[in-house]
């Protein structure tokens, strides 16, 4: 892959360097190999991002959904026809094993096609008026420009989706990708719009730090609305920063996912869906399970074999597609995830299971004697890592699952389906799934969390509720007769 272009700011439909002096290093998490470099952007760089998008916006929602269409269609042909070597970047940048590159790049094309239909479901609608000779017109119109914030974990999804569901409602956007993953999580997909013909200014990648930019990205005038995800103590800051400025903030913040198996469940179908649950992409995915809640009946049975399977996941290199648990995404997250189990262990649990750890690949670990009050239980564990508690009942289960002040993802196993919808209607969270996986993504499905994992919805006819305003145009046909 020609790495020319992917390493510049792609504003205004141009491709050109960074205004500060300081470089972006870019490098593959398991070998350390730089990837590319960027000069990163001013807050000069990013005022003539958002004028651009702001500029171009009335265009691009001015044109039929039908021409709007051809856009993302087209994307998702060249993502398609792309997919080898978008594979290989997801890889080499994100530390990505092949299942994980297949899934999320598979999510991408589903995103895009599902966009091409988007602008086919805005409606307005026509109110009665108790006013005689009057009508009411209630208009959907695109916000105008967004602003998204992509995280480093699924780059290449989580940063395109609330990009086209922004550019799919009519608006212009922005982009700052992670800084770990510039490529996947921005220049990519600026690459691939163009290809696809979207209009020059109304999709736009800024790459920075928040050392050179502070919240100029936030507070930017311009952006009606700011599409974040990533963690609940960033996700807090934007939200207050949006609150004051008087925009509107959707975030897809972390998760702290309760599985939870039934004493009726399938144990061995239910340990698979637990271990892609919690290993696939190491455990860095906000709907992973954090916390395995298993039946006290069922309790040694399944431990047994789970403890079984996640020893024989392959854990090491990326490229070899036979690897399951690949590198984290730094070794600051590797070192912060080891004082976390040590801490653990300190505090009374034990290691059921404790794989080798070398360089930023942590080998999978399951903790046992955990309790819901356990500061180990109450956060997000984002890597390889995964808590076996036991329970007595269905209303145990429910109040240990809800014992956290997170809200993402969760799921029930059992094979009583009425008794699994019973107990997920009760869990405190956005999404539960019974008899499958905490992770799961589907592009025309409200996503999103409760409490401390976000706020808003995306996906489906949730991405226009978020991301258009009503505009009421009332019409006197007569005239009105005034008191006075």
């Amino acid at each position: 892959m020609d790495l020319e272009n992917l390493t510049k700011q792609y504003i205004d439909g141009a491709w050109r360097r960074g205004s500060s002096d300081k470089t972006l290093t870019v490098r593959d998490p398991f070998n350390g190999e730089e990837i590319g470099a960027f000069r990163i952007a001013t807050v000069d760089d990013l005022d003539v991002a958002f004028r651009a998008a702001q500029a171009a916006q009335p265009g691009w929602e001015a044109m039929s959904a039908y021409q709007r269409r051809d856009v993302f269609e087209k994307a998702a042909a060249i993502v398609g026809r792309r997919f080898d070597e978008i594979a290989d970047l997801i890889r080499r940048e994100v530390g990505g094993t092949a299942l994980k590159a297949a899934f999320e790049i598979g999510l991408v094309i589903d995103a895009l096609k599902e966009a091409s239909h988007t602008g086919f479901q805005i409606h307005g609608s026509i109110i009665p008026s108790p006013v005689p000779e009057t009508e009411n017109f209630v208009f959907r119109k695109a916000l105008g420009v967004v602003g998204v914030i992509s995280p480093f974990n699924f780059p290449f999804f989580l940063g395109l989706k609330p990009v086209v569901a922004a550019l799919s409602t009519g608006n212009g956007v922005v982009l700052k990708p992670h800084e770990e993953t510039p490529i996947t999580g921005g220049t990519l997909m600026a690459q691939i719009f163009e290809e696809a013909g979207l209009p020059a200014g109304v999709f736009n990648v800024v790459v920075t730090e928040i050392s050179e930019i502070g919240d100029a990205f936030l507070e930017h005038p311009v952006p009606r609305a700011h599409v974040f995800t990533g963690s609940a103590p960033v996700g807090r800051h934007v939200g207050e920063v949006c609150a004051r400025h008087f925009k509107k903030a959707i975030l897809e913040l972390g998760g702290n996912s309760a599985f939870i198996v039934l004493e009726d469940a399938d144990i061995d179908y239910a340990v698979e869906s637990a271990v892609f649950s919690r290993f696939t992409h190491q455990g860095q995915i906000c709907m992973s399970a954090n916390r395995l809640l298993v039946h006290r009946d069922v309790a040694e049975e399944f431990r047994a074999k789970f403890v079984a399977k996640v020893s024989s996941l392959r854990v090491g290199d990326p490229a070899d597609p036979s690897t399951i648990v690949g590198p984290l995404i730094n070794n600051r997250e590797v070192q912060n995830l080891q004082k976390v189990v040590d801490g653990a262990i300190a505090d009374g649990a034990t290691a059921l299971y404790r794989g080798e750890t070398v360089d930023n690949v942590l080998g999978p670990i399951v903790l046992g004697n955990v309790r819901t009050s356990d500061a180990v239980a109450q956060g997000e564990l984002f890597g390889p890592v995964i808590l076996f508690l036991e329970f007595g009942s269905d209303d145990e289960a429910i109040a240990m699952a809800n014992d956290t002040v997170y809200g993402l993802s969760g799921a029930v196993h059992t094979r009583d389906l009425m008794r699994g919808m019973n107990v997920a209607k009760r869990l405190e969270t956005g999404m539960v799934h019974v008899n499958d996986s905490t992770i799961s993504d589907e592009p025309i499905v409200p996503f999103g969390g409760e409490k401390n994992s976000g706020l808003g919805r995306l996906s489906g006819q949730s991405t226009i509720d978020e991301l258009t305003t009503q505009q009421w145009i009332s019409v006197n046909h007569g005239q009105t007769r005034y008191p006075y």
